[in-house]
Order: structure tokens, then C-alpha cells, then sequence
């Protein structure tokens, strides 16, 4: 054999050895256990109706990269909510809601939205409103802040 041939026999031994153990190296990242996405809430609105001597609000948000349970080919997330209002004024009036949601799907549960529906008096002031998501993943412990506007005024 020639030393040229030789050459080009152990370059292409070495070349195959090379792709082997990257092919391996990416099914060995790609199987590995991924990491949780980050708990994110997204969409929020507000609303408000007046109905004459009261309004009606409606707030809603969507979260998505909470933490899930599977159990007997079903998925459960569990969130925890806490809503706080901020007046035009800038007073807060914190934990206006506080709850815990569980969700139970056949399938893994892309996201999930959060609604929250609650009346405001006469004496609240016309002007504009913020309401304060706070959301918790109760089976991870991650948490995440989303809010939205609405005004009350007069028609």
C-alpha cells in the first residue's frame, strides 16, 4: 500500500470517528431532560360596564410555561392568582382576588387563561384603572406579573 493511500484511509477512518461521536453527542443533548420554559403571562385586557350605580370588570390574562403533573395519562397545572387594583389616584388596593386554579386536560396543557370578574361601587372615581395579575406556579414556584388598563367613565 501506498504511503499516499494509507493516508487517505486513516484521514477517512478519523473523518467517520468525528461524525459518529457528534451525531452521539447531539442525541445525548437532545434526549437530556429540558429545562422548564419560563412561567409568562401574555394578553391581558380589562374591561368596564357601567350598569348605573355600579361597574362590572372583567379581566383576563393567559399564562403559559407553568410547571405540569402527569397522573394517569391526564395533566394538572395548578396556578395561584392574586389581583391588586390601582385607583387613578395611585392607591392600590391590594389582593382585590386571591385564588388557585387547577386545570385538568387529556393533554398537555399549552396555556391557560385567568379571568377575573368583580364590581366597583359608585364611589369609585371615573378615570383610568390598573389591575395587577399576580401569578404563581404552585408546583414549580416560578412567578410572573401581568397587567392591564381599563377606565371608568361616564356615558
Amino acid at each position: 500500500m501506498t504511503p499516499g493511500l494509507s493516508f487517505l484511509i486513516k484521514r477517512e477512518i478519523v473523518m467517520k470517528q468525528y461524525l459518529i461521536s457528534l451525531v452521539l453527542l447531539f442525541i445525548i443533548v437532545s434526549c437530556g431532560e429540558k429545562e422548564s420554559a419560563n412561567l409568562k403571562a401574555f394578553n391581558p385586557e380589562a374591561f368596564a360596564y357601567d350598569l348605573g350605580d355600579q361597574w362590572e370588570v372583567n379581566a383576563s390574562t393567559r399564562v403559559k410555561g407553568f410547571a405540569q403533573k402527569e397522573n394517569q395519562k391526564k395533566y394538572s397545572a395548578k396556578l395561584s392568582v392574586e389581583i391588586d387594583l390601582v385607583t387613578p389616584q395611585n392607591d392600590t388596593i391590594y389582593s382585590l382576588i386571591s385564588r388557585t386554579d387547577e386545570v385538568i386536560k387529556e393533554e398537555k396543557i399549552m396555556d391557560v387563561p385567568l379571568e377575573a370578574q368583580f364590581e366597583l361601587d359608585s364611589s369609585y372615581s371615573t378615570g383610568t384603572y390598573t389591575i395587577i395579575f399576580h401569578i404563581k406556579d404552585a408546583l414549580s414556584g416560578k412567578e410572573t406579573v401581568s397587567s392591564a388598563e381599563f377606565q371608568l367613565e361616564e356615558e
